[in-house]
């Protein structure tokens, strides 16, 4: 950053007008869509070079000046909600000196004495999205995201979802606003993204962001179905005050059942929250949640009333920010990774260094256009920081080169030796080797007997591990000769001949089962519940479709299909052009015989029409409901619009529901949608 000393007025005006273009940018990339372009460092230095400028040259703020606005002003399909008070942001402090100065200048404004004591609160930074919690009469009724401080979105519903969010507040004033972070904890980000990638599904950068973009749902069934915290740290609008300093407020908070955070705490004067500072970033890597800094705010209350506010910010808080967790190191090697769902990630291997108080060995490059990005290979010195303090990545490469073209990428699975490829557009490449590669196995099996597919009761998570430990099932045809091994299993610890037998029968039941869940149950990739549905009405038997997928004018026949599109159908090709795949599929239906599909459709006054399932169902599965809707003649659909005949709203619907009430759509509970099956 330039001196602002060194510019002239014009540059400076320039340059004021750029940075309130740029900043303006960030923040709509970091509060409206959850998907920042960069770290919070270079986002901190943008607007410590802003207000330095500013500082030099007072005639020059702008009216877009980022120092007189709040985050952004939300463009979501949320409504939108006005502040009772503003929530401000708060100014940031990097250096020790910085909180010196800060109590230096509450001592000055407040006239007092140099060595007056000042007594702060210190408390951790949550990285999460702030949230107001507005309760009348002791009972929420409005919940609001902070958006640009004066305009945040209304998010009642989705607040309502979240368990340490209090509905009620005994013996609370008439009006009271409670403000805090909504986050999600380290491992609860790991598990979601886990469960994202195994479904297809978007992957969040860090907590933060899936924390926000798991809030600002417009359905509060995707909020429900996320892991979500709160931590409150402070409040609004309140009818009446019941204590006289920060402290109090928290400890009163706490008390009428809102979290606040276990390391929040009173000290005496700079040097004390300075020790604060050190004490609570020692304690950070273990935390199990993300925070970026320590929080500091003047104790008594009538003190925070005397010293106000100054443009976006409150005088008498400060934020101290974390300095970026960074080191170097030397890139030993590159492996490739095959994860769960045949995704194909190459690992870093480092020489091990600490950073942030954590030995880092291996790191995630990501994709392979990371590494041309990077421009590294193995003996390279690199930069390595902890990305949101949790995931290790490289940041930059310190070894000079020039263009490397681009890195190698495999055609083969380094595990099973299929052939890996990425799609159209993809930059991700992944084994097709499906049913058989071993770094597979345990998800593939996990699916295949899922509810969802072949339903085989008494044949979990754990039961597969142990199966797949002890050699008897490495393929889901495997399944179907448990029974080879029965005594076996009788004689080991935690089985006994009921649950054994129990479970045989099981799998025997599911002989001659349905082929659509049959094939879902393959996992094919794109090919969920209902594309399987779609395929087998086409096909009828999984032997028909294998038979098409390896024909010269496979493309065209599968994509004439009715929800058929080329992704899908060129997936269905890759998975049926490996012989492995084949082999076992061929195998599987010699053992496991599914039943040719044939939907029977009765003559009914829904033939024709389109229904809508929303909220939870509670005596049907959501398949079986739309495979009822099929045999009845209708077409069960997604999404809401004026072409739905009917929605049928189980408990926690939300806005499908209200969508349909607004455009007149027909509504039933599911018992009047399970009566109207039984007419059938």
């Amino acid at each position: 950053m330039a001196d602002p000393k060194d510019l002239t007025k014009a540059e400076a005006a320039n340059r004021l007008m750029r940075l309130a273009r740029e900043i303006k940018k960030h923040d709509a990339a970091y509060h409206d869509r959850d998907a920042p372009v960069i770290s919070d460092a270079e986002y901190d230095a943008l607007v410590a070079e802003n207000r330095a400028i500013e500082a030099a040259f007072p005639q020059l703020v702008r009216e877009d000046s980022p120092s007189r606005r709040v985050g952004h002003t939300p463009s979501s399909p949320l409504s939108k909600v006005t502040h009772a008070k503003p929530m401000l942001s708060l100014d940031n402090a990097f250096e020790d000196n910085d909180v010196r100065d800060f109590v230096g200048r509450v001592r000055r404004f407040l006239k007092l004495e140099a060595d007056a004591p000042v007594t702060l609160t210190a408390e951790p930074k949550i990285d999460g999205l702030s949230c107001s919690l507005r309760y009348e009469g002791g009972r929420l009724v409005l919940a609001a995201t902070r958006g640009d401080g004066s305009v945040g979105e209304d998010v009642t519903a989705n607040a309502r979802t979240i368990p340490d969010i209090p509905q009620s507040v005994v013996g609370a004033p008439d009006v009271l606003e409670v403000r805090g972070e909504v986050y999600m904890s380290t491992a609860d980000f790991a598990a979601l993204n886990e469960r994202q990638e195994k479904a297809g599904e978007k992957i969040f950068a860090n907590p933060r962001n899936a924390a926000a973009g798991s809030f600002r749902q417009k359905d509060a069934s995707v909020t429900k179905a996320r892991p979500l915290k709160f931590f409150a740290h402070g409040w609004g609008e309140i009818s009446d005050v019941p204590c006289d300093t920060q402290s109090g407020m928290v400890a009163w908070l706490r008390e009428k059942g809102f979290p606040v955070d276990p390391l929040f705490t009173t000290c005496e004067g700079a040097d004390e929250a300075l020790r604060q500072y050190d004490a609570i970033q020692a304690a950070r890597p273990g935390l199990g949640y993300e925070i970026d800094g320590v929080v500091y705010k003047v104790d008594r209350l009538d003190l925070q009333e005397r010293l106000g506010q100054v443009a976006r910010a409150p005088r008498w808080a400060l934020a101290h920010k974390f300095p970026a967790e960074q080191a170097e190191t030397v890139l030993e090697a590159i492996d490739i990774q095959v994860g769960r769902t045949g995704k194909l990630t190459p690992v870093g291997r480092l020489k091990p260094i600490g950073v942030g108080g954590v030995i880092v060995s291996n790191v995630t490059l990501h994709n392979f256009d990371e590494i041309d990005r990077l421009g590294v290979r193995p003996g390279d010195k690199v930069r390595v920081q902890r990305a949101g303090d949790v995931i290790p990545q490289i940041v930059e490469n310190l070894t000079p080169h020039d263009d490397r073209g681009p890195y190698p990428r495999p055609d083969h699975c380094p595990v099973c030796d299929s052939e890996a490829r990425s799609e159209e557009g993809e930059v991700d490449i992944r084994c097709e080797g499906g049913l058989i590669c071993p770094a597979q196995r345990f998800e593939r099996l996990k699916h295949f007997v899922s509810r969802g597919a072949m339903d085989v009761d008494g044949l979990g998570e754990k039961s597969i591990a142990e199966f797949l430990e002890l050699g008897w099932v490495k393929k889901p045809s495997d399944i179907f000769m448990l029974h080879e091994h029965r005594d076996a299993l009788v004689a080991r610890d935690g089985w006994k001949e009921t649950s054994v037998d129990n479970m045989l029968a099981a799998v025997d039941a599911r002989r001659g089962f349905d082929a659509a869940r049959f094939l879902f149950g393959l996992g094919i990739r794109h090919v969920g519940a209902v594309t399987a549905r779609d395929l087998m009405k086409a096909f009828e038997t999984v032997e028909r479709l294998m038979e098409v997928a390896r024909s010269d004018g496979a493309l065209a026949e599968l994509t004439n299909v009715d929800g058929v599109g080329e992704v899908v159908a060129q997936a269905v090709i890759d998975f049926f052009h490996e012989p492995h795949n084949v082999e076992e599929v061929t195998r599987l239906i010699e053992r496991a015989r599914p039943a040719p599909y044939v939907v029977e459709v009765a003559e009914t006054e829904w033939a024709g029409k389109t229904v809508v399932f929303t909220g939870k169902l509670e005596s049907v599965s959501r398949d079986e409901a739309k495979a009822q809707a099929e045999r009845m003649g209708a077409k069960a659909a997604g999404s809401v619009s004026a072409k739905t005949d009917l929605l049928v709203a189980g408990p926690g619907a939300g806005s499908k529901l209200k969508k349909a009430q607004d455009l007149g759509v027909r509504t039933m509970t599911e018992e009047e949608w399970l009566a109207e099956v039984a007419k059938a």
